[in-house]
């Protein structure tokens, strides 16, 4: 049959033999981290002129939104100023957070292959046509993803920063920002942005198993609008723009999901009422 597994696949396993396999794609996984940590380790200049990227004027997000002020003529969207200093407090701080971000960026770096290594553990399970839907799988989790972290990275980190660093409160006393603290803020709101970017392929397999449906999305649409702007809140400052920046895209991908749950259910209703005709 054509949408049975192959032949070898057939074969039935024990736990312990899928587990041995899922240990070595996660082997794998691991070493592609350590070789992206090794080369965002060694390229440390590039990656510190990424990752302090938002905390300098110069920065292309700041840019963009001066020009925008400019075009709408008002200030509101120029800054003149980002009032804070990084300092590091400890002896061992800048080589322990040049270890930690390299790890991170090493991470970044990787997902496309952890995601590969995720679908070929998951292949030999899925019938041929199932594998013939999710052939585009690490890709499109791939974009996703990568879009997730862009839009952390150039909207809400430097939204962000700017927030904190010039809330008006306690003038008189001087923004001191610990290295540790600052780098925090910026990874912590880059990956929570790629990974709620996620949301449409957790959709995808949810639906496949019939644990998601389009009407019951639709039905707590309200629901998970709430959510949403509840984790809006969480992983950004108290500041209405950064939350709407990240409100508006999430939403999207939450109809987006919608539109999948539903394409799914379309196919899987066909598939029956051919094999039931077959019958």
């Amino acid at each position: 049959m054509l949408d049975q597994p192959f032949e070898e696949e057939e074969q039935e396993m024990s736990f312990l033999d899928h587990l041995e396999i899922f240990r070595w794609h996660i082997i794998r996984g691991l070493i592609a981290i350590a070789i992206g940590t090794i080369i965002a380790f060694i390229f440390g200049k590039q990656v510190e002129e990424i990752i302090m990227g938002p905390a300098n004027l110069d920065f292309w997000t700041y840019r963009q939104m001066c020009a925008l002020s400019g075009m709408l003529g008002t200030d509101a969207l120029c800054f003149d100023s980002l009032d804070f200093t990084i300092i590091n407090r400890r002896i061992m701080g800048k080589l322990i957070q040049h270890l930690t971000i390299s790890f991170l960026a090493g991470l970044i770096l990787a997902f496309p292959y952890i995601l590969f290594e995720l679908w070929r553990f998951l292949k030999p399970a899925l019938k041929k046509s199932e594998r013939r839907y999710l052939q585009g799988v690490v890709f499109f989790g791939s974009l996703l993803f990568f879009l997730g972290v862009s839009m952390g990275y150039f909207i809400l980190a430097p939204i962000s920063v700017q927030f904190l660093v010039n809330y008006n409160f306690l003038n008189q006393v001087d923004n001191q920002t610990d290295l540790q603290s600052y780098l925090s803020l910026i990874s912590m709101i880059t990956l929570a942005a790629a990974l709620v970017f996620q949301l449409p392929i957790v959709v995808y397999f949810l639906a496949k198993v019939g644990l998601v449906t389009p009407k019951a999305m639709r039905t707590h649409r309200k629901h998970a609008l709430v959510a949403i702007l509840a984790v809006s809140a969480i992983i950004t400052p108290p500041d209405v723009m950064s939350q709407i920046f990240l409100t508006i895209p999430f939403f999207i991908l939450y109809e987006t999901s919608i539109l999948i749950a539903a394409n799914i259910q379309r196919k899987q209703r066909k598939q029956e009422a051919a094999e039931k005709a077959v019958q």
